[in-house]
């Protein structure tokens, strides 16, 4: 049984010459002059590759050009898009000291309404001990006194 991924019988392909063009020059189909010597190459696994030797084409060096923005040009959007970065991070700083006064005030008011109920417990509830003293004594009674009785 043979696996379906591995052929049974050995295939040998003659590799085609490929010619390589410079960028710049247009792309024509070219006879080689000669057919360059194949070469083989026997893998580890006894497996043998044969191929042309590609010798690659030296391209000339890239011409000195002057960028096509200026230097002062790009120093001007660089400064746009450091000063945008600022303005974003004050923006971004602004919100967040607001939000932190906001939340800060909540604790404040939610301390205020705890201490205030606790405060009113003290004064509007029955306790078993009598040790609050006169003040209390006398707020209780002033409250009590303005209760409708029947």
């Amino acid at each position: 049984m043979t696996h379906p991924d591995r052929p049974t019988a050995v295939e040998v392909h003659q590799p085609q010459p490929i010619t390589i063009h410079p960028p710049t020059a247009p792309l024509a189909p070219v006879q080689p002059a000669a057919v360059p010597a194949v070469q083989s190459v026997q893998l580890p696994d006894g497996r043998v590759v044969t191929g042309y030797v590609l010798t690659p084409t030296p391209f000339p060096a890239p011409a000195e050009t002057s960028p096509v923005i200026s230097r002062t040009g790009m120093n001007i959007a660089l400064g746009g898009i450091g000063f945008a970065a600022v303005c974003g991070g004050l923006v971004l700083l602004t919100s967040f000291i607001a939000a932190l006064t906001a939340f800060i005030t909540q604790l404040i008011i939610l301390a205020a309404v705890i201490f205030g109920g606790w405060i009113a417990v003290q004064i509007l509830g029955t306790s078993r001990s009598r040790s609050h003293g006169t003040t209390v004594n006398i707020r209780k009674a002033v409250i009590k006194r303005s209760h409708f009785r029947s």
